[in-house]
């Protein structure tokens, strides 16, 4: 019974993923997947893909801490983060998990705020009188 460790992030959220040989359990900051995400059904079905597509969602533990950003990019940091313990958990899940884009971080961040702009690139109104 092994347990494999990776790390998952999206935007600013970084989950900390643990997985072990198991019956299917999920434990997310202590909370089990559906008090963690409530009533989001999409989001739920986008965390779960990677073990439903290597068929593990049964037979597979996983322990999750999750920290920054918004519930959102914490539920895809965490599939980021299912995904890459799954391929170092077993090597023959690898080729499924890339084929399906489940090993590629999302590099998609918020772009900074330059001065004399309101937002990023927003520039003040402009008056010509």
């Amino acid at each position: 019974m092994s347990k494999v460790y990776a790390t998952g992030k999206r935007k600013s959220a970084i989950a900390k993923v643990w997985i072990t040989s198991g019956s299917g359990k999920m434990s997310i900051n202590g909370l089990s997947l559906d008090q963690w995400l409530g009533g989001h059904q999409m989001i739920k079905r986008r965390v779960l893909q990677p073990l439903n597509l290597t068929k593990q969602d049964t037979s597979i533990d996983v322990v999750a801490q999750t920290l920054g950003g918004g519930y959102s990019a914490q539920a895809d940091a965490l599939r980021h983060g299912i995904s890459r313990a799954l391929a170092l958990f077993d090597n023959d899940f690898r080729s499924i998990l890339k084929s399906n884009g489940l090993l590629t971080r999302d590099s998609r961040v918020v772009e900074r705020k330059k001065y004399g702009k309101k937002k990023a690139r927003r520039s003040p109104q402009f008056s010509k009188r």
